[in-house]
């Protein structure tokens, strides 16, 4: 069965281009929507990633809609905590694709972590 899990030096989910994601007042409150607007950057990118590292800046304080855990997913899509890892794997492997595109190094380096 595969795995989700986080693949360092990639950072796909910090390209938060709203235009990207129309459906984010659908499971942000209104104060988390102003916070996740006040983070996107002039170029849609997360204001807190370092692009030279690949990393989050602010990793052990990013916020709760950046988080991939049971009650986060719960909370914000109505996701089961027993379907959490296909959920997220779904949702990674969309958004490197969107973001890399589907035949990159980040793409692939994803399908060989989860176990694809």
């Amino acid at each position: 069965m595969a795995t989700w899990q986080c693949v360092k030096n990639c950072g796909a989910c910090c390209q938060l281009d709203p235009g990207d994601r129309p459906d984010l007042p659908s499971y942000l409150s209104p104060e988390e929507l102003q916070h996740y607007l006040s983070l996107v950057g002039a170029d849609g990118w997360c204001i807190n990633f370092d692009h030279s590292t690949r990393e989050c800046r602010v990793y052990d304080q990013r916020p709760r809609f950046c988080r991939v855990a049971p009650e986060v997913f719960h909370d914000l899509y109505g996701i089961e905590p027993a379907d959490l890892n296909e959920f997220a794997i779904d949702c990674c492997r969309e958004q490197i694709d969107g973001v890399y595109g589907d035949r990159s190094l980040e793409s692939l380096r994803f399908e060989q972590a989860v176990g694809f």
